[in-house]
């Protein structure tokens, strides 16, 4: 906290950050132009991070109550994005992966939103605004190491 910015605290640079990612992450997962919804683009995003789960398991990552994820996977199987096969471990759970298809929707999700927001930051932003960007990218980077 310095003195030229009483009200600039740990907690309230939380909050604010907090609330801006947020609405990041929604405008990001909006720049696609497909017909999917944005909690079958994050259960997507979510597999092409982790590679093959459970429907339980996405559930519990994405916070939704099971039943919500089998519709989503459900959906996401008749777009022709996962395939469902039984657990060889447990035949009472699925298995949810990703197709080549799959694949190549995350990477056009990934790649809208790399050039919506490049730009918004090329038509938008100063360099200096630019430069004090990439130097709170790296202070980010930092404290999620």
């Amino acid at each position: 906290m310095t003195s030229e910015h009483p009200d600039v605290t740990p907690r309230q640079t939380a909050v604010d950050l907090r609330a801006m990612l947020a609405r990041l992450l929604r405008k990001l997962r909006e720049t696609t132009n497909d017909d999917i919804t944005p909690s079958q683009a994050s259960a997507l995003s979510r597999l092409g991070k982790g590679g093959v789960s459970t429907v339980s398991a996405l559930a519990l990552a994405e916070r939704v109550r099971p039943q919500s994820m089998a519709a989503i996977v459900e959906a996401l199987e008749g777009l022709g994005f996962v395939t469902r096969s039984q657990d060889p471990n447990d035949g009472r759970r699925q298995i949810v992966d990703l197709t080549e298809v799959g694949w190549a929707q995350i990477a056009g999700q990934r790649e809208a939103g790399v050039a919506w927001l490049e730009q918004a930051l090329a038509e938008q932003v100063s360099r200096a605004e630019l430069m004090t960007l990439a130097a709170a990218t790296s202070i980010l980077e930092r404290i999620l190491d």
